[in-house]
């Protein structure tokens, strides 16, 4: 069975196939509001596919703070490259 047809605005960006990109970015709202509620969204549905389930474990929380650590280093990675010892030869 086919599935139903969807508009190209509701569907996903890993339903959209790469000849369809460049119109389905320009059904997106680019505005400070419209980027807000995609973040918003984007974090509810990983605290719900995570976080809110019956029988969590520590994997959601440990991949957040993974992230967490990982972008922190990349922000301080200029900083902490030049505290480096250096040998003067």
């Amino acid at each position: 069975m086919a599935d139903k047809p969807v508009a190209l605005a509701q569907k996903r960006l890993m339903d959209v196939k790469l000849g369809e990109l460049p119109s389905w970015l320009g059904t997106r709202d680019f505005t400070p509001n419209g980027l807000l509620g995609s973040v918003r969204g984007g974090y509810e549905r990983y605290f719900n596919k995570y976080i809110n389930v019956k029988k969590g474990g520590i994997g959601g929380v440990a991949m957040f703070l993974v992230g967490y650590i990982a972008l922190s280093y990349l922000w301080e990675y200029d900083h902490i490259k030049h505290d480096r010892w250096r040998k003067y030869h």
